[in-house]
């Protein structure tokens, strides 16, 4: 699967749509409209999966009940690329990348976009974002709204950890493994290491 490969051969390039793609990590989904990219899905057990988990929940507010897969727009395509090169090793932080948080709460949006100014490499604890909210009390609500975010890893959650670099929740396939993967990908040092596991492959 490429980004200018449609699910199938009907698809076509189009104002709303959906596309799975190839990463470094497996088949990654991204789901989009006129606001801006709605949805981005890291990869689950298979295409199919991927799929399915993308597409929940979009049917709500302003998106159509069945998103169908079309050939993604130069925007998106942008931003297939620029996930490509992130789960590759590349150090982006992918905050161009235009966001639909039509359906997204205010703190939500906060929390979001913290997390969007950590940079590839780098990580926070769920205190820390609190603490930058306002108060280090909101802890859990940031870890709900990092639990609850559709556009990994373009909002890079993974590099949100809880207290002594312990890994926290992550919803993406593979839970914790994943979002542990995901930071060996950035060389992320924790703990005063140089990388989680060694140098990454």
């Amino acid at each position: 699967m490429s980004p200018d490969a449609p699910l199938n051969a009907d698809a076509h390039e189009a104002a709303w749509g959906h596309a799975l793609f190839d990463t470094a990590l497996g088949p990654c989904g991204i789901a989009w409209g006129p606001g801006g990219i709605a949805a981005v899905q890291l990869p689950e057990a298979d295409a199919p999966a991927t799929q399915a988990r993308l597409l929940r929940g979009l049917g709500q507010g302003t998106y159509p009940q069945v998103l169908p897969p079309a050939v993604p727009p130069a925007v998106v395509r942008h931003a297939i690329v620029g996930i490509q090169g992130l789960l590759a090793g590349q150090a982006l932080d992918l905050r161009e990348v235009p966001l639909d948080m039509s359906g997204v709460s205010a703190f939500h949006q906060q929390v979001y976009a913290i997390a969007r100014a950590i940079p590839p490499g780098q990580t926070r604890t769920y205190g820390e974002v609190a603490e930058q909210l306002g108060s280090k009390g909101l802890s859990r609500a940031v870890g709900q709204a990092l639990g609850l975010n559709p556009f990994a890893p373009v909002v890079p959650c993974h590099r949100v950890l809880a207290a002594g670099d312990k890994p926290g929740g992550f919803s993406a396939g593979g839970g914790a493994l994943t979002k542990m993967r995901m930071l060996q990908i950035e060389g992320a040092c924790l703990g005063g290491t140089r990388s989680l596991f060694g140098n990454a492959d």
